[in-house]
C-alpha cells in the first residue's frame, strides 16, 4: 500500500483530497488538524506518531523530525535503500501535501506580537516540502490545493505522475519554501531596523498572467509582494477586463499621486504622468480642473481619486474614454453608473501604509532605495529674491512641488488655482521642458508659479518663465549659478523659493 502524508495550514480542498486518495488504496497519515479535519469526514488517517512511535513535543514544535518521516521521503527506490528502510522498519512515502504556518497572515495582524510571529515559522513543514521535493522523481510533493484534483485524476487514469509533472511540482514546492524564508527575513530586518541588508531576498506570488508587456512582442506577467500590507495587486476589480501592463505602471503612477494631497483630488496619467492633477472643495470639481488642464493628453488615460466616487463624479468621468479608474470606494449609484461602461477598468483600494523601498532590475542585478516621501512643509521654504511670496503663490507652490516629484525628470510643472495647468515631462534639459510646461499652459501663465524638480543650472528658465508671466518660481537651489537665476527673478519681479530638496525622478 502506498502511504500520502498530509499536513496542511491550508484546509481549502482537504477532504475531498483525503476522499479521493482513500479510493485510489492510499494509507494516509496526517498532524494536528489536519489529522482531525480528515478523521471527523469519516476517512481513515494514522497520526505521524503512531508511525515514528514518538510523540509530538514542545508544544508541537517537533511532530514530523523524525528519520521515519524524513526516511520514508528521502528514500530512493532502488534496492540498496528500499533495504535500508526494511532494516530500520520505516515504510517509504509516496505523496506529500504540505503548505506551511500562516506566516503572512500573522504579521499582517494590526498589534502581532514578535512571539506570536516567531511561533508562526514553521520549521517541519519546509523540511517535509524540501526533503520531497529533492526527491521527486519518486515522491508527489503539493503545496497548493489547485494541484489536488489534477494529482487524483492522473494518478486516477495514469496510476502515476509523469517525470515532467513531478519536476513541476518540485519547482513550485521549492518555490514555496524560498518564498516562505523570504516573508521571515524581511520580517526580521525591518525588526532590526536594516534597510539594505547583506542579502535581500525579494518574493511574489502569481497574480495572473498579462496579455503582453509593454508591447505585443513581450510576455509579461503580475506579481503580489509577500510581505505584509496592501497595494495595487490587492485592488478589487468592480468592472472591466483584467490590467494590461501599461495600465499597471501608469496606476501606480496615478495612486502614488494622489494619495500625497488631503483636500479631495484627482489626477490623470498618461505615460507614467501627471497631464492633470487638482484639488478642490468637492471631487467632481477637483475631477473638472484636472481633466481641463489637457483634455487632449487625458483621453485613454487613468484617473485617480482619493475619496469615495459619488455620482456627480461618476456621470463626468462617464463621458470620456479612460482606461482606468481607482478610488478608495464608490457609491453605490455611482457604480452602476460608470459599470454601464464594459471596457471601463474600475479599481476599488483603500489607503493604507506606502511602500519603505523601491526595487528596479538591472542586468545581472537590482538597485534599491527608500521610497521618495519626503513632505514639504511651508515653514522650510527659504525666500531668496526681493520679491515676496504672497500666502496663495505659496499654496499653488506646494501643489505644484508635489506633482513635479511624480514627473520624469528633468520636470516642470505650471500651476495656479488648486489644480496644474502645464507639465514638461523627460526632457534632456531643464529649459526645454519648462518650454513645453508653458506653451500647454499658454495664456493662464499669466500669474501662475512654476516648479523645477532640479535646480537651475543657467538662468535662461527663469528668463523663459518671465516671457510667459510666471510670478513665482520654487525649486531646490543649491547650483553654483544660483545667483544668476536669482538676479533674473530679481529683474523681473519673480519670487523665488527653494526647498533645499531635489525630487529627480527617472
Amino acid at each position: 500500500m502506498k502511504r500520502a502524508l498530509i499536513s496542511v495550514s491550508n484546509k481549502d480542498g482537504l477532504v475531498e483530497f483525503a476522499q479521493g486518495l482513500e479510493k485510489l488504496g492510499y494509507e494516509i497519515i496526517s498532524t494536528g488538524g489536519t489529522y482531525n479535519t480528515i478523521k471527523e469526514a469519516g476517512i481513515k488517517v494514522t497520526k505521524v506518531a503512531e508511525v515514528t512511535g514518538f510523540p509530538e513535543i514542545l508544544d508541537g514544535r517537533v511532530k514530523t523530525l523524525h528519520p521515519k518521516v524524513h526516511g520514508g521521503i528521502l528514500a530512493r527506490r532502488s534496492e540498496e535503500h528500499l533495504q535500508q528502510l526494511a532494516d530500520n522498519q520505516i515504510t517509504p512515502i509516496d505523496i506529500v501535501a504540505v503548505n506551511l504556518y500562516p506566516f503572512r497572515e500573522t504579521i499582517s495582524k494590526a498589534g502581532v506580537s514578535l512571539e506570536e510571529a516567531i511561533e508562526n515559522i514553521d520549521i517541519g513543514g519546509p523540511a517535509m516540502v524540501r526533503a520531497a521535493a529533492k526527491n521527486y522523481q519518486d515522491v508527489i510533493v503539493i503545496v497548493k490545493p489547485e494541484y489536488y484534483w489534477p494529482v487524483l485524476k492522473e494518478l486516477e487514469l495514469e496510476g502515476d505522475l509523469g517525470q515532467e509533472v513531478r519536476l513541476k511540482l518540485a519547482q513550485e514546492a521549492f518555490s514555496h519554501t524560498a518564498s516562505y524564508d523570504a516573508m521571515i527575513s524581511s520580517y526580521l530586518a525591518n525588526l532590526t531596523g536594516q534597510v539594505f541588508p547583506e542579502s535581500m531576498v525579494v518574493a511574489g506570488e502569481k497574480v495572473y498572467e498579462l496579455r503582453y508587456g509593454e508591447n505585443p512582442h513581450q510576455k509579461a506577467c503580475f506579481y503580489r509582494a509577500l510581505n505584509p500590507g496592501t497595494g495595487l495587486p490587492d485592488a478589487r476589480q468592480l468592472n472591466g477586463k483584467e490590467l494590461s501592463y501599461n495600465n499597471i505602471i501608469d496606476t501606480e503612477a496615478a495612486w502614488q499621486l494622489v494619495r500625497e494631497f488631503a483636500q479631495p483630488a484627482c489626477v490623470i496619467i498618461k505615460h507614467t504622468n501627471p497631464c492633470g492633477t487638482a484639488v478642490a472643495e468637492t471631487l467632481d470639481e477637483a475631477y473638472d480642473r484636472a481633466f481641463s488642464t489637457d483634455p487632449l493628453s487625458a483621453y485613454g488615460g487613468i484617473i485617480a481619486l482619493n475619496r469615495q466616487v459619488d455620482l456627480k463624479t461618476a456621470e463626468k468621468m462617464a463621458e470620456p474614454f479612460m482606461e482606468v479608474i481607482i478610488a478608495p470606494g464608490y457609491d453605490e449609484d455611482a457604480l452602476e453608473r460608470l459599470q454601464q461602461k464594459k471596457n471601463l477598468r474600475l479599481l476599488e483600494l483603500p489607503f493604507n501604509s506606502a511602500e519603505k523601498l523601491l526595487i528596479r532590475s538591472v542586468e545581472g542585478g537590482l538597485v534599491v532605495q527608500e521610497a521618495d516621501r519626503h513632505q514639504l512643509q511651508p515653514d522650510t521654504l527659504q525666500v531668496v529674491t526681493e520679491a515676496q511670496p504672497s500666502p496663495g503663490q505659496i499654496e499653488a507652490m506646494l501643489l505644484a512641488w508635489t506633482v513635479v516629484k511624480h514627473v520624469k525628470s528633468n520636470a516642470i510643472v505650471i500651476a495656479r488655482d488648486g489644480m496644474s495647468i502645464g507639465v514638461g515631462a523627460g526632457q534632456m534639459n531643464r529649459v526645454g521642458s519648462a518650454r513645453i510646461a508653458m506653451e500647454a499652459a499658454g495664456d493662464k501663465c499669466q500669474g501662475a508659479v512654476m516648479a523645477s524638480d532640479a535646480f537651475f543650472p543657467f538662468g535662461d528658465t527663469v528668463e523663459l518663465a518671465a516671457s510667459y508671466g510666471i510670478k513665482a518660481i520654487i525649486q531646490p537651489g543649491g547650483s553654483v549659478r544660483d545667483q544668476e537665476s536669482i538676479e533674473a527673478c530679481n529683474k523681473h519681479g519673480i519670487a523665488m523659493v527653494f526647498t533645499g530638496i531635489r525630487h529627480f525622478k527617472h
